[in-house]
């Protein structure tokens, strides 16, 4: 069985040990892959749900998230308390389990086939992706009675924000929330303006149409179909031979994009 374990406890932490031995603790057949995102980066969280989740994946696929910044009660916590745990079926057959925090669920809300609470406290230890979750998504993977609540109503998950970063790739290359069909022509120029820096791209139609050392603003390699056929493509800055995130001063994700 697949599981993706989306967080963002940084690249080979400790914490990425422990939440593994957890769940092959309650899943021995799992076979764990890594991906982590910045801290508190709902919306990167939430991108790599959607790239993951609504793409192609062999049968049994569970996608294990948690970027919990806290921030749905800015008051003093009890006992730990942070966002419940939710649970999402996708039209591939994915299962997705992860605290609905932020932008999590938000490439994949209106998608999802199924979208219900976690039977399980939301509260009890500081580190509930090992202590808690585990044990819970286990109880889901599983079909065990009684593992799901109530139906999540769809306005507990926000809209995906435009025109902005959604996640930055270890080439630099700053994938967006600007859909393709937001494109300029192929072959104008584009000026970008990323929190304080501006440059001006190219705007292509594939990243590699474009020289060496020039920035690139064309159709990324992420998206998906939905069950209807219908294609989500989203644009992405790139600088062939270069590095896209550097060049404008290391945003931050979730930083606008401005275009003219």
């Amino acid at each position: 069985m697949l599981v993706h374990i989306i967080a963002d406890y940084g690249f080979g932490d400790l914490a990425f040990a422990e939440v593994v031995q957890r769940i092959k603790l309650h899943l021995p057949d799992a076979e764990p892959i890594l991906t982590p995102v910045p801290a508190f980066a709902t919306l990167a969280a939430g991108f790599c749900i959607a790239q993951l989740g609504l793409n192609d994946a062999p049968t049994g696929t569970i996608i294990y998230h948690n970027v919990a910044p806290r921030e749905d009660d800015e008051q003093a916590r009890a006992e730990n308390a942070g966002e419940r745990l939710a649970f999402a079926r996708l039209s591939t057959g994915v299962r997705v389990i992860g605290v609905n925090a932020g932008y999590a669920f938000s490439f994949v809300r209106d998608l999802a086939v199924e979208l219900r609470w976690a039977a399980v406290a939301a509260e009890g230890s500081q580190f509930r992706s090992r202590d808690l979750f585990p044990e819970a998504a286990a109880a889901i993977a599983l079909g065990q009675p009684d593992a799901l609540d109530q139906e999540i109503p769809l306005s507990n998950i926000p809209d995906v924000p435009p025109n902005c970063i959604a996640y930055i790739d270890g080439y630099g290359n700053l994938k967006t929330t600007i859909k393709h069909d937001r494109k300029p022509d192929s072959g104008h120029k584009v000026h970008l303006q990323i929190g304080e820096k501006e440059q001006e791209a190219i705007a292509s139609d594939g990243s590699f149409a474009v020289e060496s050392g020039q920035l690139a603003f064309a159709p990324g390699s992420s998206g998906w179909t939905n069950a209807k056929g219908e294609n989500t493509r989203w644009m992405e800055v790139f600088l062939r031979g270069g590095n896209a995130w550097e060049t404008f001063g290391c945003p931050a994700i979730g930083t606008p994009i401005k275009m003219s």
